[in-house]
Formats: structure tokens, C-alpha cells, sequence
């Protein structure tokens, strides 16, 4: 396994080549007039003249062949220069610095919920299969699957804001956003529950995180209604195997039955939807950030679609496809950790 990592690893950069070419090479369809607008201040770019665009199109090179400009704009890249963002109104690699820590954040928080009460629910159904209770959480999975992320984001926030009063949207309180915002307050990990632990503001802490229960709640009766289909299923099929048959004859227990032989086993299609559950969390919930008036990486790429922001658009994609490189290749390896049969070699 230790070989596959290492000819995976050298790998990585070839792929990331790869991305980046298919991902500048949309740029193609856009004229030099519109990639402009990567380089330039918006309030500068309204009051240019057609000469001032022409001259700035001939000064980066706009009118150059695609494999100049690629080479460019790369180069640009691998310095961690990504363009100006029209949306953020900043460079688009400070934008995305300045969120990565908001949807880093929810993805943490939404994450531990997700994944065990998700590969619960599916191993209860599982060993409880055509029972009450295996009936009873079918049912919550096909009403979770079948309800649209939007339309449960706004039951919650109905019920939970504008009823109960519990849960609001947004990041921080107008106070609180105060406090993190003054000199006082040192930002260590950019998180802001976990910062105002280390501040000793345990009043920042709770109201941080009464606004992410919310969007947290969204997420997690999506995946749960997901996972738990995944889990049941993969459990049904090991338990029914002959290897789980003949521990039970021998007089195995059956809690060690559930958990030692056959939860292990079931588990391989369960990391393949985990893993993409967590790649798209650090990705940005783009309707759940939305709805919730979060800032993050969704949120701001939905901005940058809805507005034509070509460097924004540029920046975010190749973030997100970095993530899912790297994602797919820690599945891969859990792969064979969870069932020692697969040989990655």
C-alpha cells in the first residue's frame, strides 16, 4: 500500500495540471474585453476608456495564444495569485482565505453528527430488519431524501428563528461580530467558536454557536436519510453472508457478530459516500449557506456565478477540484485499511 500512496502522490501534480488546463480553457468562450475584468478594480474598470481597455488587454496579454496565457495565468497560480474578485471586491485569494475558516468550520461541526447517528440509524434498521423500528426510520430516510434541501432549510428556520426564536441565521450576532472584530480579540485558528474558547468568551462561543445549529440540522437530515439507506443495505448483504451465518452457529455473540464481523465489512460503500459527504462540506453547502446567510466558500461561488466573476469562478473551481484530488485518494487508502482483501499495490 505504501507504493500505491507514493505513485498516487507523484501523480498528484500531473492531475492538477490536467484540472487547471480543462478549467482555464472555459475561459475561451469569454472575450479579452471580459477577462479583463480579472485584473482590474471594478471601480477603476467603469471609468476606463476603449483606448485604456485596449492598452490593458495588450499589457496582460489578453490577446495572446491560449497556451501563453495558460502558462501566465498558472505561473500566477502556483504564486497564490488568483485575480480580483468583482463579487468580494478584494483579490480572489484572500476572498477564498478569508472563508475557507467559516465552511472548514460547519463541515467540523456537521460532520460528527452526520456520519454517526447516520451509520447508526442504517446498522439499527439493518439488524432490526422488518421490525417497528426499521420500518419507522425507512420512513424519516424517504421523507429526509425526498424533501429539497432548500424547502427543509426554510421549515427549520421557520421553526427555529421566526417561531421559537432559538437558532439565527447569519454567522454572529451584531455584538458579538463586535467583539471578534475589535483588537481585543485575537484570531488563532480563524474559528470562531473555537477562538472564543481561547479568548475566554464563552458568550462569543454560544452565540457562534447557536447560529450554526441551523444550517447544521439542514445538513445532517439530508445525509442522515442518505447514509442510512447506504448502511442498511451494505448491512443487509454482509448479513447474509456464509462467514456471519457460521459465527452465529458457533455461538458467537451477536452484538460482536453486528460489530466485529459484519459492521467492518459493510462499511466499504459507506466510506465512498462519507468521503464525498466531507468533500462537499469543505466544498461550501452552497443552499444551506445561502438560505442561512453564512459566509462561505458556497456562498461566495454562488455570487461569483450569478454575477460573471471570472476570476472568482477560476479560483473557486480549481480549490474545489483540488479537494476532490486529494479526497478520492484518502478514500482510496481507507479502503484498504477497512478490508485488508483489497490490495492497492
Amino acid at each position: 500500500m505504501t507504493a500505491y500512496i507514493i505513485r498516487r502522490l507523484l501523480l498528484l501534480p500531473l492531475i492538477l495540471f490536467g484540472v487547471t488546463l480543462i478549467i482555464f480553457s472555459f475561459t475561451e468562450i469569454l472575450g479579452p474585453e471580459k477577462m479583463i475584468s480579472a485584473y482590474v478594480n471594478p471601480n477603476v474598470f467603469d471609468k476606463l476608456s476603449n483606448e485604456d481597455i485596449d492598452r490593458l488587454i495588450e499589457k496582460y496579454g489578453l490577446n495572446d495564444p491560449m497556451w501563453t496565457r495558460y502558462f501566465k495565468w498558472l505561473g500566477g497560480v502556483l504564486k497564490g495569485e488568483l485575480g480580483w474578485s468583482v463579487t468580494a471586491k478584494q483579490p480572489v485569494a484572500d476572498a477564498i482565505k478569508e472563508r475557507i475558516p467559516y465552511t472548514i468550520e460547519l463541515a467540523l461541526y456537521a460532520f460528527i453528527p452526520v456520519i454517526s447517528v447516520g451509520i447508526w440509524l442504517g446498522v439499527t434498521a439493518a439488524v432490526n430488519r422488518d421490525k417497528f423500528i426499521d420500518h419507522f426510520i425507512r420512513i424519516f430516510a424517504i421523507v429526509g431524501w425526498s424533501l429539497p434541501d432548500f424547502v427543509f432549510g426554510l421549515i427549520v428556520l421557520m421553526i427555529f428563528y421566526s417561531v421559537l426564536g432559538w437558532f439565527p441565521p447569519g454567522t454572529l450576532s451584531d455584538w458579538a461580530d463586535s467583539i471578534v472584530k475589535s483588537d481585543s480579540f485575537h484570531k488563532i485558528t480563524h474559528l470562531l467558536t473555537i477562538d472564543a474558547l481561547l479568548n475566554g468568551r464563552l458568550d462569543v462561543f454560544w452565540d457562534a454557536l447557536r447560529h450554526l445549529i441551523g444550517p447544521i440540522l439542514t445538513i445532517s437530515w439530508l445525509w442522515w436519510a442518505y447514509l442510512l439507506r447506504i448502511t442498511r443495505s451494505s448491512m443487509l448483504e454482509v448479513l447474509g453472508k456464509e462467514y456471519v451465518r457460521t459465527a452465529r452457529a458457533k455461538g458467537v455473540p451477536e452484538k460482536e457478530v453486528i460489530h466485529k464481523h459484519a459492521k467492518k465489512n459493510a462499511m466499504i460503500p459507506v466510506v465512498t459516500v462519507a468521503g464525498a459527504m466531507v468533500i462537499g462540506l469543505l466544498a461550501g453547502t452552497v443552499i444551506v449557506e445561502v438560505i442561512f446567510n453564512r459566509v462561505g466558500m458556497g456562498r461566495f461561488t454562488a455570487q461569483a456565478a450569478t454575477q460573471l466573476d471570472y476570476a472568482a469562478i477560476l479560483g473557486s473551481t480549481l480549490f474545489y477540484s483540488t479537494l476532490l484530488v486529494i479526497g478520492n485518494l484518502i478514500i482510496d487508502i481507507l479502503y484498504a485499511i477497512l478490508d485488508p482483501r483489497i490490495r492497492l499495490g
